[in-house]
């Protein structure tokens, strides 16, 4: 008989995964050839620009050219001269400072600083942040002018319709009409430019340069040194080995972290769930109550307990055993182990409460047609609660994987201030995190650490991306509605 078409349900994993590999060179030859065409047409794109250009109305050529004379053009005489204002704003700005930045940007500073001929010397890191903040305004610049034009465009197009200019006040009306979402996202956005943007463009900027060590010490000039810091943290020996094994570290203690907490509370969830459980309130509001207390609270506690003087080295030396170095030089595993025990006293009870609220909201239907079907429990579990329970929960799932991979907290208080051998200013418990900690705010590497901040973010960024795309909130998103 001809199956052909009959769905047979998922291949295993690992068949899965060797197809992955198998058809990734076909995968990335249609990427290069696909970015290729997208090349192949940027010529007819310019061309096509151009000619709009060159065929555009005098008004917006004017716009084009300068600021606001479109506008004065077609009769819009205050908002021509409110462009024209802010054009010359930055054309003084640009003169008085702008320019000086953007240089100063590129060279880091050509003086260095000798107190015993007091010579102050030039600020490489003050040059860096104000190159940047010149970078930010000319960009709000930019959009500022491609804003004129447009509107430029816009009223001759209104105008050539045979209607009247707009005045200044229907102009101001339609920012608070039309077009007020982009008037209130004016500031906010400034804000987000100035206070969260810039410090993150000037952290990527700090890893191209060699700023640290006994350059921060001596006051000596910053250099753009391109990626030697990235060369030496993949390198073979020194930080690249520190690096190597702190990720490969840090990448099981994110996914064994994030499956513990995540499975952990829903495992309680469900038994709380059960009909059979007495003292339901009770049992939720004990771990509440765990959750309640603050983090660094709870791990100090638990740094005492398994201390050499704490109560679980006295009870087991009460009873004829030998006491433990838990967090010793050479107790790596029973040090990783009381971490994963520790984040998980602390994350499970939010994990639990998420679950607790969807497991109320799940159609009780299916579990009486699964019975009659002759599902077993695990059968029930596995096909219907943990997918609906995934669906519902992947980006929270996704949010407590990328704060497990940088939990700096943990193994701060619980092992900080420890070097092991083998390791370049770090314990191997330490994740990148508190290496990037160890390396930038007590060793003054801020470059290092800058680099070693990148590499988190696309690490942590790409893995969240992949796991998202792959779930069922984003492929099955009509299956659960």
């Amino acid at each position: 008989m001809n199956d052909q078409g009959v769905y047979h349900g998922k291949p295993p994993f690992f068949k899965r995964v060797g197809n992955w590999f198998k058809n990734l060179p076909g995968r990335l030859n249609a990427w290069v050839r696909s970015v290729g065409a997208k090349f192949a047409r940027i010529p007819k794109k310019a061309a096509d620009k151009g000619r709009e250009i060159v065929s555009s109305p005098k008004p917006v050529k004017a716009s084009m050219c300068l600021m606001g004379i479109g506008q004065m053009m077609q009769k819009q005489i205050v908002k021509g001269i409110l462009f024209l204002l802010m054009f010359a704003a930055y054309i003084v700005y640009m003169v008085l400072a702008g320019g000086r930045a953007i240089y100063d940007f590129f060279s880091l500073g050509i003086v260095t600083a000798n107190p015993w001929l007091g010579i102050e010397g030039d600020d490489s890191v003050i040059m860096m942040l104000l190159g940047i903040l010149a970078f930010i305004i000319t960009g709000l610049f930019l959009a500022v002018h491609l804003a004129n034009i447009r509107d430029a465009r816009r009223t001759y197009e209104f105008v050539s319709r045979g209607n009247p200019a707009p005045g200044i006040g229907k102009s101001i009306a339609g920012m608070f009409d039309k077009y007020f979402y982009v008037t209130a996202l004016v500031l906010p956005v400034v804000g987000v430019l100035i206070f969260n943007i810039l410090p993150i463009i000037f952290m990527v900027f700090l890893a191209f340069t060699d700023y640290g060590g006994n350059i921060v010490e001596s006051g000596a000039l910053v250099s753009w040194i391109g990626f030697d810091n990235f060369a030496m943290l993949f390198g073979a020996k020194g930080l690249g080995s520190t690096f190597v094994k702190i990720l490969g570290w840090n990448v099981l203690w994110a996914v064994m972290s994030t499956f513990l907490n995540y499975f952990g509370g829903l495992g309680i969830a469900l038994l709380l769930n059960k009909k059979i459980v007495k003292g339901k309130r009770f049992w939720r509001a004990f771990p509440v109550l765990a959750y309640a207390v603050p983090g660094f609270i709870t791990l100090l506690a638990f740094k005492f307990m398994f201390s050499n003087q704490g109560p679980i080295n006295y009870y087991i030396e009460l009873f004829g055993g030998t006491g433990k170095l838990f967090f010793g030089i050479d107790s790596r595993w029973s040090a990783r182990l009381i971490g994963w025990l520790v984040n998980g006293w602390l994350s499970i009870p939010s994990s639990m409460l998420l679950a607790t609220g969807i497991l109320a909201n799940m159609n009780t239907d299916l579990y009486e047609a699964a019975r009659i079907d002759g599902a077993s429990p695990w059968k029930q579990f596995i096909k219907i609660t943990l997918p609906f329970v995934i669906f519902a929960t992947t980006p929270v799932l996704i949010g407590q994987f990328m704060g497990n991979f940088n939990n700096f907290g943990v193994f701060f208080f619980l092992r900080g201030g420890l070097y092991c051998d083998g390791y370049f200013l770090a314990s191997d418990t330490d994740l990148l995190i508190n290496w990037l900690y160890n390396l930038s705010i007590s060793k003054n590497y801020y470059s290092i650490g800058a680099a070693i901040s990148i590499i988190i973010f696309v690490i942590a960024a790409a893995i969240s991306i992949f796991v998202y795309v792959k779930s069922p909130s984003y492929n099955k998103e009509d299956m659960y509605r």
